[in-house]
């Protein structure tokens, strides 16, 4: 067992991102097409984060075209460039799941001032 949590120790980000649900955040995703490599960001509101040490796991929750889109994203995967945070929220909830539930403006979240 700790022949496993050296090698997860290993293969931890330096730097954490640090960011709440609620807040809304900009994820650049390496994508691989072939033999390039582009960023393609994702830009959404953080509904859950699940998991510690390697295993961390964070969803992004945005409405593209009329259609709600889930994405999962491991805290820790070399395939996710960066996390920044473009608002913090203000919520009383450790996961927003009823935000699924909701349309148009009763889908917002309130903006954490100061």
């Amino acid at each position: 067992m700790d022949a496993l949590k050296l090698i997860a120790q290993d293969s931890l980000k330096a730097e954490k991102p640090e960011f709440n649900v609620g807040d809304t955040v900009r994820i650049d995703v390496k994508i691989r097409e072939g033999q390039r490599e582009r960023l393609q960001a994702f830009e959404g509101t953080v509904i859950a984060k699940n998991g510690s040490g390697i295993s961390e796991t964070f969803t992004v929750r945005r409405v593209s075209y009329g259609v709600g889109v889930e994405r999962v994203f491991p805290v820790h995967s070399p395939n996710v460039a960066s996390v920044k945070v473009v608002r913090y929220g203000k919520v009383r909830r450790a996961k927003l799941y009823y935000l699924r539930d909701r349309v148009g403006k009763a889908s917002k979240v309130k903006e954490k001032i100061g």
